[in-house]
C-alpha cells in the first residue's frame, strides 16, 4: 500500500521515517487560512491538506497535518516574511504559548483526524539574537517562526506536551491513525529515545493531549 505525506516540510519528512521506511511526499498546494479557532483550524487544515492529495492518488493512504501556535493574543501560522518573523518572535519569547498539531490520514474516502496540544515557553531572547535568527532564513517555513529542534540558538525553555507533534508530527498520534487504516508501523521510540516517555504515547497519559482519533465527515 501506497503511504503519501501531503507536506513540503523535510521536518515532517524526518518524522515519518521513524514509523515507515517507504513512502512518497506529495506537498498540498493549500492556503493555511486560519479564523481565530487554532484547535479546530489545525484539524480542518490538516483534514483538507490529506483530502486534496487523496483525490490525486485515491488508492494511496494520505497523510496530512497542521501546525498552529496560539497565545491569548492571536494565532501564529508560518510568517509571511522577515518582519512578519521579527514581529512573532518578539512577541513570543519570554512566553508560555500552546503549540496545536493536527494530524489526518485518508485511506479509501474515509479520514480520520486528532489533535495534539502542547504548552512551550520560550526563552527570554534579546533583540540581537532574534535578529540573527530571523537573518538566518530558518523561521519562514515554520508556524509561530520558531522551531524546538534548534540549538543555536536555544530557543525553548520548557515543553509540557509532544515533542514531535511541536516539530510538526504527532508520531504517537499517527502511528495509532495508521493502525485504523490497516498500516503496520515501527514504533517512534526505535529511532527517537524522547518518544519512549512522550506524553500520547498509550499507558502515558496527558492532560494536554488533544482528543482521540476520531471520523472526519
Amino acid at each position: 500500500m501506497i503511504v503519501i505525506l501531503a507536506s513540503a516540510s523535510p521536518r515532517r519528512r524526518a518524522l515519518l521515517a521513524a514509523l515507515l521506511t517507504r513512502f512518497e511526499v506529495h506537498p498540498a498546494d493549500l492556503p493555511e487560512t486560519m479564523t481565530g479557532e487554532p484547535r479546530a483550524d489545525a484539524l480542518r487544515l490538516a483534514t483538507a491538506k490529506a483530502r486534496l492529495v487523496a483525490a490525486r492518488y485515491p488508492t494511496a493512504v494520505v497523510v496530512g497535518s497542521d501546525t498552529i501556535v496560539a497565545d491569548d493574543d492571536r494565532e501564529y501560522g508560518k510568517p509571511a516574511d522577515a518582519a512578519d518573523a521579527l514581529a512573532m518572535l518578539t512577541a513570543l519569547q519570554g512566553r508560555t504559548h500552546r503549540v496545536m498539531t493536527g494530524v489526518a490520514v485518508v485511506a479509501a474516502g474515509a479520514a480520520r483526524a486528532t489533535l495534539t496540544e502542547a504548552m512551550v515557553t520560550l526563552a527570554s531572547l534579546d533583540d540581537a539574537v532574534i535578529a540573527r535568527y530571523v537573518a538566518s532564513g530558518r523561521p519562514l517555513d515554520k508556524a509561530g517562526a520558531y522551531a524546538i529542534q534548534e540549538e543555536d540558538p536555544q530557543l525553548v525553555q520548557r515543553l509540557d506536551g509532544c515533542y514531535c507533534a511541536v516539530m510538526g508530527l504527532p508520531l504517537w498520534r499517527l502511528r495509532s491513525l495508521l493502525a485504523g487504516a490497516g498500516l503496520s508501523t515501527m514504533a517512534p521510540d526505535a529511532t527517537f529515545p524522547r518518544c519512549a516517555g512522550c506524553p500520547d504515547r498509550e499507558g502515558n497519559g496527558s492532560p494536554a493531549a488533544g482528543p482521540r482519533p476520531n471520523p472526519v465527515a
